[in-house]
Formats: C-alpha cells, structure tokens, sequence
C-alpha cells in the first residue's frame, strides 16, 4: 500500500473476527531515539472483545457515579472496567495520596488479568507520580494505556523511559461519541497499519475564538514520529529526567484555559529550548477557551490566540497547522506516542502510517 495515499473512511463494526487477533507484545529489532537516549519501541497488545481494562486516577479524583459512567463507556466497546484498589481515595484535589495513585497504576500494569490501562480523568497532580513510577516494571509488563490532558506527563514519561508506545486520547469519563469511538477502534482494538485522521472542527459556541475551523500556518509536508500532548505539561518536562526529543518528530499539541499571553510564554520556552530546530511538523488540535479574558492590567491590550501562534510558529520553515480533532473538545483522536505518522498542510491531511498495536 502506498504510505502517500488515503484510505477511504468506511464504517467498520466495533467487533469483528479481526478483533480475536491477539499477539504477544514484542521489541522492535531496529532503536529508535526515544528521549536522549536508546531505547527499543515497544508495542502493547491490541484490546480486544471482553478485555479487562484496569480504570486509574493519576491526577484528580473521581466519584462512584462517574465510575458508572466509565462502565458505560467501554461497554459500548463491549469492554469490562476494572477499578484499581485505591480508586475512589481523595486526597484535596488528588485522587488519593501520591503513594496510593502510584500503587494503582502499579498493580494495573503488573496483574495479568488487565489488558489495558485507561486514566478516568485529567486534572491535576500526574507529574508528581514521575519519579516514584517503577518503569521496569512496566517495560516488563507492555499495555495498552491512554488519557490526554494532565495525563500527558505519564504518557510521556513512560514513553521516554521505555520505548512503551502510550496512547493520548479520551478518558474514561470523556464524552465517548461516534468520531471518539471510531478512532479508539481503529487504533487500540482493529490495529490498522494507516488510519486517516479526518477532522471535525469545533465551532466557536459560546467561548469565542479567534480561530475558527483549520488555520494552515505553514504549508508543507513530512512524516515522523508522532510526541506530544497538552502543551504546559509538555513544557513542565523540559530540563527534567523526563524530557522529551523533538528531532525528526511530528509534535503534536492542546491546551486549555490559557490566555494567550501564557501561551505565548510556553511555546517560547520550546523554541528557546532548541527543540524545535530539527522538528519536522507541529500538529494542534484546539486549543480550548484560550483567548483574553480580561486585560491583564501590566499590558494595555493583547494579542489573540491566531496572532500568538502565527507570530511563533510562523518562521520556524517546517509545516504547522491548528485545529485537528483532539484537545478538550468532544471530537476526539487516539494518537499513540511513538509511532510513524504524516501530515500534509495544504490538503489537510493527517494519517498514521504504522499500527501502534499488535
């Protein structure tokens, strides 16, 4: 098949005979760059009909009925939801105590039974599990795991210290409609080695933006790797042991409740970082409710959202485009870090071109 073109999109049941497809995770013979050093890829197993998938709070805590409603959810896929030993703990704002959220993600990855990992929620609190995590472990034991927002440190993190390939997608008490459906299958239960991703734009509503639908930045094309996530976790991993490579990669980015002087301060730490010189595309989703509030009182007026981001990325020759479907929006993608994908400015085209599971 050729890696330039497009597949149709067809509407393909949640289960089929492709499902039953249950490969042993593996190592890549060949090395990838994954962070600043070497590590092989790995990729988990596909999920699959009556998969266990273990439910972990890494960030903010979760009810009893927002567990109903992740239930719900993945029996759409005809998944069954397993809740990790200290799901329901509170802790303030965290889902329990540090300790308590690193033993839950621990048991899930280490139990045999669970054949994937799915984070009920963002929030906050992920990046102060980092250095607590035992990544051997979870070298040992590859699964499926996916979330976005707050969770986007652990996915990199794990990524970075492993070569596990992790997934930034909808969480357990997101809104799991058809679009979010069809990515989730697509990518973690059929496996497919080219997935096209084909954008919904949000439309303005009520939290006015000054972008509306796709903005094209800088035209062009390229493939790489797909690294990214929510852009202030992103930028919070810089200079830690945790921190990520951009070279020859297609990063992806979103954000929410921003304004667009702050965004302005993190895309402006990763260009004074160098990490975007040998990047080779930059992807946004939306970046949600992210333009001036009120008028901070230091600056007379602000930029918005649309002039920060052509005033930063603009120059950098490499293509860029914003508003795909991914983000703090309804319209989700499941985009796994670490896999090959491409991106097309002029055509709008965005695509996996290798499967992420096996």
């Amino acid at each position: 098949m050729n890696r330039k073109q497009f597949l149709a999109l067809t509407s393909l049941p949640f289960l089929t005979s492709r499902l039953s497809t249950f490969a042993q995770p593996f190592l890549f013979s060949s090395e990838k760059k994954v962070g600043d050093t070497q590590k092989k890829i790995i990729k988990p197993k596909r999920i699959k009909e009556k998969s266990k998938i273990g439910i972990i709070a890494p960030a903010s805590f979760i009810t009893e009925e927002d567990f109903e409603t992740i239930k719900k959810n993945l029996e759409s896929f005809s998944l069954i939801a397993i809740p990790s030993k200290n799901l329901f703990k509170k802790f303030g704002y965290l889902a329990g105590n540090d300790l308590e959220r690193i033993e839950d993600i621990h048991e899930m990855f280490s139990r045999n039974d669970i054949d994937g990992i799915l984070c009920a929620r963002g929030g906050y609190g992920t990046p102060r599990l980092l250095r607590l995590i035992d990544y051997e472990l979870i070298r040992k034991n590859p699964k499926v795991i996916i979330g976005y927002s707050d969770i986007t440190a652990l996915l990199v993190a794990i990524y970075s210290k492993t070569g596990l390939i992790t997934f930034h997608g909808a969480v357990g008490i997101s809104n799991f409609n058809d679009f979010t459906k069809k990515y989730f299958v697509d990518v973690l239960m059929l496996g497919k080695d080219y997935v096209e991703m084909i954008s919904e734009p949000e439309l303005r509503g009520d939290n006015y933006s000054s972008i509306e639908g796709i903005l094209k930045i800088s035209s062009g094309a390229a493939e790489g790797q797909l690294i990214g996530g929510n852009l202030s976790l992103l930028v919070n991993l810089i200079g830690t042991e945790f921190d990520f490579n951009l070279n020859d990669k297609i990063l992806f980015i979103e954000e929410v409740g921003e304004e667009p002087y702050r965004v302005d301060r993190m895309l402006t730490q990763l260009i004074n970082s160098r990490k975007l010189d040998k990047c080779k595309a930059v992807v946004m989703g939306t970046f949600s409710n992210c333009e001036v509030k009120k008028i901070n009182p230091s600056f007379s007026e602000s930029l918005t959202l649309r002039e920060v981001l052509i005033d930063r990325f603009g120059s950098l020759g490499i293509p860029v485009i914003y508003g795909l479907s991914f983000g703090h929006i309804k319209n989700k993608f499941t985009l796994p870090i670490g896999v090959s994908a491409m991106i097309d400015v002029n055509r709008v085209r965005f695509a996996l071109i290798e499967s992420s599971v096996i």
